[in-house]
């Protein structure tokens, strides 16, 4: 695990403990991703997302949540209304792997069965560490594209990334301690290979093997021309992708009214 990481939850878990203070939850929902297959539609929806998380609530407004998503994004170019995407004919899926630390902030004081509100918006903002590994089918198998440098690479791209994840939500207390909370949350990675796609075409007699010739370059599958010459551009030239999640689900508040007051 990276050495970051380790600090962060040494960080968070170091608070003084107060049973009472502490949050439990799960969540359920949607995942999407902007990149090379999908540059124009921040909502567009590929995959779905599952999670969990602990957090410790310092006060009505202000909390530290630790939280591990699973989520699924995919695109591919032959489904795109863009005639050069679909004569591009790339596509992947990927699975998303996320551990990440947030602060968070309710714009509402928001202590569940002691506290006046029973609903609060809220915004979060924090650091994380994402794995991701794209694949792509190709006759009938999914293979891993990270190794095979389809973008003549000198080796292969890291398989995680750093992220920074930000978002809006709601929260509702509809029963005792028990809480639903709804969210959308954006990701900015250190990378642009989520969807195995960046800059431009390679020299196809320089990649590894056959089958990275093949994957680099699609565009002749139907037609028979292909276009990828080298030094052509195969991605959007944006320096990162960007991923979210949408989520909605329910959580459990160790709190008693004696915690604030």
């Amino acid at each position: 695990m990276p050495k970051f990481v380790v600090f962060l939850l040494l960080l968070f878990i170091s608070v003084n403990l107060q049973a009472q203070t502490w949050e439990l939850g799960g969540n359920v929902g949607a995942a999407g991703y902007m990149g090379d297959l999908n540059p124009n539609n921040p909502l567009k929806i590929s995959g779905i997302s599952l999670g969990g998380f602990v957090a410790r609530n310092f006060d009505g407004y202000w909390s530290a949540k630790l939280k591990y998503t699973f989520g699924t994004i995919a695109g591919a170019d032959s489904t795109s209304s863009n005639p050069q995407f679909r004569q591009r004919n790339l596509s992947f899926s990927t699975v998303l792997n996320e551990l990440s630390l947030m602060g968070e902030f309710n714009l509402f004081k928001y202590i569940p069965e002691a506290g006046q509100n029973r609903f609060t918006p809220f915004i979060y903002v924090g650091i994380g560490i994402v794995g991701y590994n794209p694949k792509a089918r190709y006759q009938g198998h999914d293979y891993d594209l990270r190794p095979l440098m389809t973008e003549g690479q000198s080796k292969p791209y890291s398989s995680a990334a750093i992220s920074i994840p930000y978002g809006v939500g709601i929260k509702y207390n509809f029963s005792g301690k028990w809480n639903f909370i709804a969210d959308i949350g954006y990701r900015h990675p250190t990378t642009d290979y989520l969807d195995d796609v960046s800059g431009v075409y390679p020299d196809r007699t320089k990649l590894p093997s056959d089958l990275s010739r093949a994957l680099s370059d699609r565009s002749g599958e139907n037609t028979g021309t292909y276009i990828g010459s080298p030094g052509s551009q195969r991605g959007d030239l944006r320096p990162k992708d960007t991923y979210m999640f949408i989520n909605v689900g329910i959580s459990f508040t160790f709190v008693t009214s004696k915690c604030y007051y």
